[in-house]
């Protein structure tokens, strides 16, 4: 059985990254490059498992194109919080992506666990936007999905990071 203080002492072990050398260290992830994340969208490097150490969760900086969206997916046991920076972003949720939001540059949005969703940008300016999860291996926990046929005039948009 896993006592209380065993689980303590592994939560203030450092991480066992390059250049971690000392308890209280910090790690600093320089911008500039970035990947095609499974959902379809660009991904600045950011917090990870791999970047940082981190052992729940994960930061990102996410680009989202003008008249371009992301794939269907949901984050398998993992919950996510945006927060867009700029742009006007819809975004089609929940079972069957039956559901639609709008996001503005301001606003927050807080996804749950296992919640399908499809970020769309159908504006004429960049989306930007934070992403924070508690999946520190960041894309692990990513199952995409295909488009539903109600969202079929969406496959004309093109997937934002190819």
């Amino acid at each position: 059985m896993l006592r209380v203080s065993e689980v303590w002492e592994r939560a203030l072990k450092p991480p066992s990254v390059a250049g971690l050398a000392e308890p209280g260290d910090v790690v600093v992830i320089r911008s500039g490059e970035a990947y095609v994340g499974k959902q379809g969208v660009s991904l600045a490097n950011g917090v990870t498992n791999r970047s940082a150490g981190a052992h729940a969760l994960c930061l990102h900086l996410v680009t989202i194109p003008p008249g371009s969206r992301g794939v269907p997916h949901f984050h398998a046991g993992h919950e996510s919080a945006i927060y867009t920076v700029s742009g006007e972003t819809e975004v089609w949720h929940g079972e069957g992506l039956s559901q639609r939001t709008i996001v503005q540059a301001g606003d927050f949005m807080y996804i749950p666990p296992g919640t399908p969703h499809l970020p769309v940008n159908r504006s004429d300016i960049m989306t930007i936007a934070v992403v924070a999860r508690t999946d520190p291996q960041e894309q692990e926990s990513v199952v995409t999905l295909n488009l539903p046929p109600h969202l079929a005039e969406l496959s004309a948009f093109p997937v934002a990071g190819h």
